[in-house]
């Protein structure tokens, strides 16, 4: 059996095809594939010497920049899992998610370096100039020298991230289908909206630069006056959550034709409204995507390509997530955990599945055994619509997608509780306009929204902190003198 390729050999095959062209563009400033290629050379090459063997862990703890691409590419080269933090994260986050991977050295940049020191957690750190003179490291890393390429993190249902492992093999396996999907050339221009810890990452890196095309950072400023952004800078092809479309929107930048370079768009994250995916595509004129796919299936596992016909298709106004990719199966779970014809909890097997979480007892309940194979349950409702394709329904458990992110309604929950004159707390979402946000009512002593916030920013990531935290005396019951979560859903709406 052929073995899988290795995610870093994605790389080198920009590399061979435009070495002087730039890979990556920040800031102003851009790094060619050459340069890139050199940098995280010196930096494997370090990692390492330090270890005197392959490395096992590597943190990557910087902001979008030379640290963070080329300590991404380095951990690769080495033979190590790559973790990506995002140094805005809390403290207390980020010191989990070290001890959880067990990461053995950080690579950091200047803000990494203080979000790591604000954590207490003593592990060796790698910076920049410290790579000088450095000896490389081969190309060419062993594929047995990891079990994982990466290690991303979800939100988690008891308070604590959940990590993800993501094999070369997984990975392999999702570009099989993405380059046999797209074409891409040198010349294309991918955007970067999302945050290096966000499985979807990986696409705008690793889809460009096996064509040797370039990833283009685009920063929050930039949504300002987006057409201007994307003339400027080439993008050809987009990448987002869909709440970027309301963005632009507000913005007033989706009017016709204004986007016209973009030749390829896709959406993951959040579901996807046919209103707006047609308002993206008259603004671009070009093909408008629908993916769908949590992380433990490895970054998406689904899509639909928008068309005149989709309309016809959607369900509450979704354009439908499309099928599963080719050498993976799917059923669908009735209430009764018993296979159903049309409508269930999505499920699905194949090779894109992860490997499971970092801590096996995660594993219960999500990867489970079914007619002498293992499967995801992605906790996703969706229908079977005529011609096999699928629709998104909502979610049958308590995550939510709140800008992309995949949220446990419980870790929310526990975090407010922490906070200081909190009884108890309760967390809903509140739809609207296709964007989901969270709104908590919280027991006990009353405290300032603002109070609340601040003190939440403190152990949640930005984009979990709800936006909404309401004082109530008492939580309303339902019938069996639980609380009724439904009612509090019905008062966030309405308020």
């Amino acid at each position: 059996m052929t073995e899988s390729p290795l995610l870093h050999q994605r790389f080198l095959r920009g590399l061979a095809l435009a070495p002087r062209r730039p890979a990556v563009r920040f800031g102003g400033r851009a790094l060619s594939y050459e340069e890139l290629h050199e940098i995280a050379l010196r930096w494997a090459g370090l990692l390492t010497a330090r270890a005197r063997r392959p490395p096992g862990v590597v943190g990557v703890l910087a902001e979008k920049g030379t640290t963070a691409y080329a300590g991404i590419l380095a951990g690769l080269y080495s033979g190590a899992t790559v973790v990506p933090m995002d140094p805005s994260f809390p403290p207390p986050r980020i010191r989990w998610m070290l001890e959880d991977a067990r990461v053995e050295t950080v690579l950091a940049d200047g803000p990494g370096r203080a979000a790591l020191a604000a954590t207490g957690v003593d592990v060796p750190v790698l910076s920049p100039a410290e790579s000088d003179g450095a000896a490389g490291a081969p190309s060419e890393p062993a594929a047995a020298a990891r079990d994982s390429a990466y290690v991303l993190f979800t939100s988690g249902s008891t308070g604590r991230p959940k990590g993800v492992r993501l094999t070369d093999a997984n990975l392999a396996a999702y570009f099989r289908t993405f380059d046999a999907r797209y074409a891409f050339a040198p010349e294309d221009v991918f955007s970067q909206t999302l945050g290096l810890n966000f499985d979807c990452s990986l696409v705008d890196m690793f889809g460009a630069w096996a064509a040797g095309s370039a990833v283009q950072v685009v920063s929050g400023q930039a949504f300002g006056d987006l057409p201007g952004f994307a003339a400027e800078h080439g993008l050809t092809v987009w990448f987002s959550t869909p709440s970027a479309i309301a963005l632009v929107r507000r913005m007033g930048g989706l009017r016709p034709g204004a986007l016209p370079g973009l030749r390829l768009s896709y959406f993951a994250g959040e579901a996807l409204l046919c209103s707006d995916a047609e308002q993206w595509q008259r603004a671009t004129g070009g093909v408008v995507e629908n993916l769908y796919g949590p992380t433990e299936l490895t970054i998406t596992v689904t899509g639909h390509r928008y068309s005149p016909r989709t309309r016809e298709l959607a369900v509450n106004g979704l354009v439908p997530i499309g099928r599963v990719h080719e050498g993976h199966d799917r059923v669908l779970l009735g209430p009764d955990g018993e296979p159903a014809e049309d409508e269930g909890e999505l499920c699905v097997t194949g090779a894109q599945m992860s490997p499971g979480y970092l801590d096996p007892e995660q594993d219960r309940g999500r990867f489970v055994e079914m007619a002498g194979r293992t499967w995801y349950r992605t906790g996703d409702r969706v229908r079977l619509l005529p011609g096999g394709e699928l629709a998104y329904l909502g979610r049958s458990d308590s995550q939510v997608q709140v800008h992309g992110l995949r949220v446990e309604l419980s870790e929310v929950d526990q975090a407010v509780r922490e906070l200081p004159g909190v009884t108890d707390a309760v967390t809903v979402p509140v739809t609207a306009g296709g964007t989901t946000e969270l709104a908590v009512y919280y027991t006990g002593e009353r405290t300032a929204p603002v109070v609340l916030a601040r003190l939440l920013r403190e152990r949640l990531p930005a984009g979990m902190v709800p936006r909404r935290l309401e004082h109530l005396a008492e939580f309303p019951l339902n019938a069996n003198r639980k609380v009724d979560r439904g009612l509090l859903a019905e008062r966030a709406a309405g308020s």
